[in-house]
């Protein structure tokens, strides 16, 4: 299975692990023991955060009372820009280390190694997850103030600022983010944190030209690190940029696939999120044949695994497909819906409702709407009225579709924005402009397809439109 990609990327030889950035980070372990923790710290900033929780481990078992080891494996239980924690595995960690924070910080033998300690034990620590990221944040701001020349504690709390919203991008926590990030990078401008967190904080249409510098040089400094590979499309993505993007996400997945075979890993162990920005890559450029390739690599891995994982990106790429080649290539794939998020599941069904209607299916279109329900999600919100709006036009009534997709637009211009493979998979100023420029009101086209341009830059069929509304110079 790990072939079938060999057969469209041409895989090359990996460098080795330790090309994941340069970081100075003293601690108090003995010699083997800091080189596995250096190594892990490294993991933890590109996010690789399985091979970082190894060489954790391994610095803990050549140095069982080494209390950065500790906090460093704790520390990879924390996602904070994927809204995943798992708080119990983490203070198993530390209480092998000892049982309470009092005789944890007893063995941490620096003032500066106890104060790493008690940011993590604020991150683990009581209240709710909203409560112990603000408590973690208001720890590396202290540490931050405190040791003004450690480019760690300052890496941390610029990852800090983004973890706040848990998930919600707030500008001014990026911004704030991203100004500590540019301290760190300007200082260090191989460090990978400093280039990752920049890119996470500019990442979103309004301030990606920002992400530009790091995005250029962050693939360069961490050449093992899929994440990093990865990372640098989340810039491209935002800017339009295609061609970088696709390239990217290419040689993410390689590097991926590389780290799987090398560990005997499986199937869910390959970087499916790389491949689905592969993939919308492939569809903006308009290389179909590639897209298709990608497609059926996610079908087969979907069958042989059947994961949520898996189930979950194929309907997200089944979806864009559909919508990318404007149902014209319907993609003859069933997805269980089991144990989906409602996004994932209203995004398959749109899917579905197109399809439908481009086969000339009335009565099963519906079906499929009827089943999209009532989300209190903002994007299965925007999806549905899509879906009933394009049945309304199905059944001759332009004007019900037309009002229909402006509720869908109000949806989506209260939602924040984005990054990557829009979410929802079909943007609303986008369909309402197309639908427009049926009508023949082109001056409204132009204005909802410059909307859709500002919330997703280069999006080819939102500049097809745009430039159908323009007046002929002929």
């Amino acid at each position: 299975m790990i072939a079938r990609l060999c057969v469209l990327f041409s895989c090359f030889a990996l460098l080795s692990a330790q090309n994941l950035g340069v970081i100075d980070f003293p601690t108090s372990g003995s010699g083997e023991a800091r080189k596995h923790f250096v190594e892990g710290v490294l993991y933890l900033h590109n996010f690789e955060f399985e091979d970082a929780e190894e060489q954790f481990r391994k610095a803990r078992e050549l140095d069982p009372d080494f209390a950065m080891a500790y906090w460093g494996e704790a520390m990879t239980h924390n996602h904070p820009l994927w809204r995943q924690v798992d708080v119990e595995k983490a203070r198993n960690v530390l209480n092998e280390l000892a049982p309470t924070p009092e005789e944890r910080l007893a063995k941490a033998p620096t003032e500066r190694e106890k104060d790493y300690l008690r940011a993590v034990e604020a991150l683990y620590g009581p209240g709710d997850k909203a409560e112990r990221d603000r408590a973690y944040h208001e720890a590396m701001r202290r540490m931050y103030e405190k040791y003004p020349e450690d480019l760690e504690a300052a890496a941390f709390y610029s990852l800090s600022w983004l973890g706040l919203g848990n998930g919600t991008r707030d500008f001014r926590e990026y911004m704030r983010g991203g100004a500590i990030a540019e301290e760190v990078f300007a200082k260090n401008p191989k460090h990978p944190g400093a280039a990752h967190y920049m890119i996470h904080s500019y990442d979103d249409p309004i301030h990606a030209p920002l992400g530009l510098r790091p995005a250029r040089v962050y693939a360069q400094i961490a050449p093992a690190a899929s994440h990093a590979q990865h990372m640098v499309s989340h810039i491209f993505v935002a800017m339009g940029m295609w061609e970088e993007s696709a390239a990217a996400n290419e040689k993410s997945f390689e590097v991926a696939d590389e780290r799987v075979r090398r560990k005997g890993l499986g199937v869910d162990d390959r970087n499916f999120h790389a491949l689905l920005w592969l993939h919308y890559g492939y569809l903006q450029q308009g290389r179909l044949e590639k897209a298709r390739e990608v497609l059926e690599v996610m079908k087969a891995d979907t069958a042989e695994s059947g994961s949520r994982r898996t189930r979950y990106h194929l309907a997200r790429m089944k979806a864009a497909h559909v919508v990318e080649t404007r149902g014209q290539e319907p993609v003859e794939v069933s997805v269980d819906h089991e144990d989906l998020d409602d996004i994932s599941v209203a995004t398959d069904l749109y899917a579905e409702v197109v399809m439908a209607l481009g086969r000339g299916e009335l009565k099963k279109a519906e079906s499929f709407h009827g089943k999209m329900g009532d989300s209190d999600e903002d994007a299965a919100r925007v999806l549905e009225r899509e879906a009933a709006a394009l049945i309304q036009l199905k059944n001759g009534d332009s004007e019900k579709a037309v009002e229909l997709l402006r509720q869908a637009t109000s949806i989506e211009e209260a939602m924040p924005l984005g990054y990557g493979p829009p979410v929802p998979v079909k943007p609303s100023h986008e369909l309402l402009g197309e639908l427009l420029l049926q009508l023949g009101r082109h001056d409204e086209a132009r204005r909802a397809f410059e909307e859709a341009l500002k919330r997703a830059p280069g999006r080819a069929l939102s500049v097809a439109g745009l430039t159908e509304t323009r007046p002929s110079r002929l």
